[in-house]
């Protein structure tokens, strides 16, 4: 059923085998791929590459509660600035990611910039967090909103039960798994039909906003700037929130070797999405206080809910079935994407050999997808996943400052490295200290549920020397770990 993969390199859509010294294998390799090698085929486009990250980043967030922001600036006129200025900073980190993504023509994202640039202790204690933690409890979240919101028409006069939007989400975790181990061209077909879908709900949303500005509904745009003054803590946090909302811009460079012409591609699938995604996100909010207050928006549980109450009658049931296939595409999204960095991570020897295996036939990373099954069922049934995924966010913008900081290293380290695309060099500096500077406040502010975190994070360093350095393992050991 089953046959190892081979190691993609990066020139001419070849393949070779190996790696060196725990390092990738070499960036320049034109040896041509051996005969009757199953690889995972380069059926990303362009356009499917753009349906990868704005179904990606649009997920719940936008359409049930961007008051974080809100709540923490203070007045209307600061929101708007702060998801302006936080979808330009997320531009900055895309393209610095774009130009690591034509440089190093290797999937598996994070993971495999900081093991180009910082060896591999560090990259094995980012994928290690992202396998146990973080992508179960995150792909969790995402699913039981999804459950949430595709109930919600069917309970509008009473309370949705906790099973059954546990057992409705259980079903679409596992439709999501099924769908990204049976075909990649069917995933990327779902995810631009679900991107179309998220388009579409924010349009719904941005249409009327502009007809109520049109009819002179700005009486909550007046004194903009007034209100409660933001504290020095709160617009950090906001900021923090923002940058939340538009993460997942990163997640085209974790198939990098799926994608069709990368050099070309891949940075123009992260300046249209960027661009979209930031005039979504502006204009929605936009939208929202032509009809809403900030007083109101603080209150609303969920906000596109409220605000097509207000404007569009019966229509509004329309608004949670949107919300749940906006989630639904963050989980293929997520699924997709993720999984390449299991893939490439056990490739390196970082995980159990299995999860490097390519069905022979569909193509696909079947182990490294439905690995993450069972430990997302357990996130989902048991524990305080909010408060999990509390403990662990600083370490996404942790290693993401890092992996930008390596650019900025790799380019004193290894000069000669072809870069057909570069962005210039005071984009990766603003952006690496914004992200060290969030996780630094985060420490400060929070120092609890971050001092968690950070401990969980850090079992990754004595389980590199047990899985990974350790050469006198028992045979029974080694055998687990399929070596």
């Amino acid at each position: 059923m089953f046959r190892k993969a081979a190691v993609p390199t990066v020139s001419n859509g070849s393949y070779l085998q190996g790696r060196v010294n725990g390092k990738l294998s070499s960036m320049d390799s034109g040896q041509p791929a051996r005969e009757g090698k199953v690889v995972l085929k380069k059926k990303v486009t362009l356009l499917r590459g753009i349906s990868i990250i704005i179904g990606t980043i649009i997920g719940a967030g936008i359409f049930i509660s961007p008051k974080g922001i809100l709540k923490n600036t203070g007045s209307v006129g600061m929101s708007l600035t702060v998801w302006t200025v936080c979808g330009i900073l997320s531009l900055f980190g895309a393209l610095c990611y774009a130009e690591l993504g034509t440089c190093i023509k290797k999937s598996g994202g994070h993971y495999t910039y900081i093991l180009e640039a910082f060896g591999p202790l560090p990259a094995f204690v980012r994928v290690w967090v992202e396998l146990l933690i973080i992508r179960p409890a995150a792909t969790a979240v995402i699913s039981l909103a999804f459950g949430r919101y595709i109930l919600e028409p069917f309970f509008m006069q009473c309370e949705i039960p906790e099973l059954a939007i546990k057992l409705i989400t259980a079903v679409g975790i596992t439709l999501v798994m099924v769908l990204n181990s049976t075909s990649v061209s069917w995933s990327a077909r779902i995810q631009m039909f679900l991107t179309f879908c998220k388009l579409v709900a924010i349009l719904i949303i941005i249409v009327p906003g502009v007809i109520q500005l049109i009819k002179g509904e700005t009486q909550h745009f007046k004194n903009a700037f007034s209100g409660n003054d933001a504290s020095v803590m709160g617009l950090p946090l906001a900021f923090y929130s923002g940058m939340y909302a538009y993460s997942g811009w990163f997640y085209l460079n974790f198939v990098t070797e799926e994608v069709e012409n990368p050099e070309k591609n891949i940075p123009l699938a992260i300046c249209i999405s960027m661009i979209i995604v930031t005039v979504g996100y502006v204009l929605t909010n936009v939208a929202y206080f032509t009809t809403i207050s900030a007083g109101e928006l603080l209150l609303s549980k969920a906000v596109a809910v409220t605000f097509a109450e207000r404007l569009m009658g019966n229509f509004s049931l329309a608004v949670p079935v949107f919300v749940a296939l906006s989630c639904f595409g963050s989980m293929n999204g997520g699924i997709f994407a993720v999984s390449r960095m299991f893939f490439v991570a056990s490739r390196e020897g970082h995980l159990p050999e299995i999860l490097s295996m390519i069905h022979v036939r569909k193509h696909t990373p079947l182990p490294a997808v439905i690995v993450l099954h069972p430990l997302t069922m357990i996130m989902l049934f048991t524990g305080d996943l909010y408060s999990l995924l509390n403990f662990l966010s600083f370490a996404r913008w942790l290693f993401i400052g890092l992996v930008v900081a390596g650019l900025i290293y790799l380019r004193y380290k290894r000069p000669d490295m072809p870069r057909p695309f570069k962005v210039p060099l005071f984009i990766p500096a603003l952006f690496s200290f914004t992200c060290l500077f969030m996780v630094a406040l985060s420490l400060y502010s929070d120092p609890v549920n971050t001092g968690i975190g950070f401990a969980i994070t850090l079992t990754g360093i004595p389980a590199y020397y047990l899985f990974i350095v350790w050469d006198n393992k028992p045979k029974w050991f080694r055998k687990l770990l399929g070596k």
